[in-house]
């Protein structure tokens, strides 16, 4: 027991020491940290900060010119005929001969085609057989009746089956005179459709003639830039398979847009007295500012705001490179373009994309 006690009596106070210890050099540490915390502190309220500057914004840009306006606009457009006439018997029977071949000139009046017309000139002699049988009874019976010994009745009759046997021969000889077929109009042979040995039906086309002397050429254009053509502006017509350039005429605008491509089909008139021009070529169409437009600034469609109360504004880039709004009034679509008559002047700089980030002021890159 005794040297249980000595141990413990030996051991306490080394115990006891340590939480001393401890306690001073925390005590210690947090000293120190205070005083680094106030040098800091002193050391930030003597030295003011630089402002960090804000990097430019990157935008695309153009400069305004009255050119703008005129630029051409490049459209791919497919030739068509004036006017397509499809050429066919109005009888049912055998084609015997087809007088004509695709591509070929033709004459209002020209023989075509031509029909069997063996039963057409059976049923015409029958009818010349009946109307020379009723001009012999009406003579006859005429003499009857002009003496007053001729029943009226009778004498109607007689008339009628005159009249009668007439129709007939004329039904007869118009039936064998549509078995030729000739040309109601002047122009191309487009295509046969039908050879000799065929049967042909009642309106079933034989040929269809193509009034080619002035084309149309029809171009299909976007909902966005129909409103800027009208029918007088002036066109350029290219067609490589000729080798040629052809100005274009009056412009005839569909007012019903394709359901998928929302475009609009025009048809430019091109005079084509060489008949160089034929269905089916592929044309390169052209379209320059009319002339009420030449000369005034134009800026595309896009590069135009709206504020809230409705004015409309663009983003003008200054000398310095800083962006500010500028009020504009417009005037009338160009294709992609809308006129400018008030607000900017020629050779200013405007933001066409990336203004969505711009304020009053801010610099730009470009």
């Amino acid at each position: 027991m005794s040297i249980f006690v000595l141990r413990y009596m030996v051991l306490t106070p080394m115990v006891l020491a340590v939480p001393k210890r401890i306690n001073e050099k925390h005590g210690i540490m947090k000293k120190s940290l205070f005083i680094l915390l106030a040098t800091l502190l002193a050391f930030g309220c003597g030295k003011k900060q630089e402002p960090t500057s804000k990097a430019p914004i990157r935008v695309n840009t153009l400069v305004v010119t009255t050119g703008m306006v005129s630029a051409n606009q490049a459209y791919v457009g497919i030739v068509e005929e004036r006017e397509a006439t499809a050429v066919s018997f109005t009888g049912m029977g055998v084609v015997k001969r087809v007088l004509v071949n695709e591509g070929q000139s033709v004459s209002k009046g020209q023989l075509l085609a031509e029909m069997d017309n063996t039963q057409a000139r059976n049923l015409l002699s029958g009818a010349e057989a009946a109307m020379t049988q009723a001009n012999d009874a009406y003579d006859r019976y005429k003499q009857l009746h002009d003496n007053g010994s001729l029943p009226e009745v009778k004498w109607v009759e007689v008339e009628s089956k005159v009249a009668q046997a007439k129709s007939q021969l004329e039904v007869a000889k118009k039936n064998l005179a549509d078995c030729r077929l000739t040309a109601p109009v002047s122009g191309i042979v487009g295509r046969k459709m039908i050879g000799a040995g065929e049967t042909a039906l009642p309106s079933q086309a034989v040929v269809n003639i193509l009034d080619i002397s002035t084309v149309k050429v029809k171009v299909a254009i976007p909902e966005g830039e129909i409103g800027g053509i009208t029918s007088n502006t002036p066109s350029m017509i290219k067609v490589d398979a000729v080798g040629g350039s052809f100005q274009g005429g009056l412009i005839e605008k569909g007012v019903q847009a394709d359901a998928l491509t929302h475009t609009y089909d025009i048809r430019i008139n091109v005079a084509n007295s060489g008949r160089r021009l034929l269905p089916g070529m592929v044309a390169n169409v052209s379209f320059a500012a009319s002339e009420g437009h030449h000369g005034e600034l134009a800026v595309p469609v896009t590069a135009v705001q709206r504020k809230s109360d409705g004015s409309l504004f663009v983003w003008i880039v200054a000398s310095d490179s800083t962006a500010h709004r500028t009020p504009v009034t417009i005037g009338g679509m160009m294709g992609n373009n809308v006129t400018v008559t008030a607000g900017i002047e020629e050779g200013q700089r405007i933001v066409t994309e990336g203004y969505q980030k711009l304020s009053e002021g801010t610099r730009t890159t470009f």
